[in-house]
């Protein structure tokens, strides 16, 4: 295997790129999957790697070892000091795995539940939605332009492989995908007089979430036939919004599990 052991190797400034650069990801068409976990979740549902890098000392762990058999001893092995520059956990693993980024286009129809989220910001908050999305049977996220991007690594880290199980559709005109949707579109909203557990989640539906701090933009939200809320006896004001979101798939989950 090649084994690059300097900071001014060309593959590495490539794979340091990928690694810091939101910008270089989405014009490269690249992502890095960083772990033993999300690079098996990714073999599982999508195939071979384009490439793996191992980290010296991670050439020692007998998961890492699984996985460079199981590419037939082929790889890139980087010093462990360039490896820790590549890497997004405090703890690396010992493998990289660089794919090509999953491209969805929206279908013709969004058949079953969908999510549809709009200016989330925080990389944390997406990937435990798009976890929660794949426990509950969801087919598509959508999600409009100016969220965080779906493939960062911090993201990927959260979703724990939910990614490669889920059709993630990025960039979308949410509004104007409301105005030819054929299913219900549900806002969740803390204005709502409504009760999410109150509403059919059954069939063609659509559960929209806005941004953390302002919520769903009015323009979006008035495109919605029904303007939900989530109940809280408590004192708090309101739930964070992957919290929000996985009440609200669970609910659906419950009320079409005999379905």
């Amino acid at each position: 295997m090649k084994t690059i052991t300097s900071a001014d190797n060309p593959t590495f400034r490539s794979l340091l790129r990928l690694a810091q650069s939101s910008r270089e990801r989405k014009e490269s068409g690249l992502s890095l999957l960083d772990g033993v976990h999300l690079v098996e979740a990714y073999q599982r549902h999508l195939g071979r790697p384009q490439e793996l890098v191992f980290s010296r000392s991670g050439l020692d762990l007998p998961e890492v070892q699984g996985l460079l058999a199981g590419a037939g001893g082929q790889g890139l092995v980087v010093a462990d000091g360039l490896f820790r520059q590549l890497s997004s956990v405090a703890t690396p693993t010992g493998v990289i795995a660089l794919v090509p980024t999953p491209r969805f286009e929206l279908p013709d129809r969004i058949s079953g539940a969908s999510l549809w989220l709009e200016d989330l910001q925080d990389p944390g908050n997406l990937g435990s939605i798009l976890r929660t999305a794949a426990a509950a049977g969801v087919g598509t996220v959508c999600l409009s332009r100016h969220s965080v991007h779906a493939w960062s690594p911090r993201v990927l880290r959260a979703g724990m492989g939910a990614h490669f199980v889920l059709r993630i559709v990025e960039g979308v005109d949410l509004a104007g995908l409301a105005s030819g949707y054929h299913g219900r579109l549900v806002a969740t909203t803390l204005r709502a007089d409504t009760s999410i557990f109150d509403v059919d989640l059954g069939g063609d539906v659509a559960l929209l979430f806005g941004n953390e701090g302002a919520g769903l933009s009015p323009e979006l939200a008035d495109k919605a036939g029904i303007k939900a809320c989530i109940p809280m006896p408590g004192s708090a004001e309101s739930l964070n919004v992957a919290a929000a979101a996985a009440v609200c798939l669970f609910e659906r989950v419950r009320q079409t599990r005999d379905q």
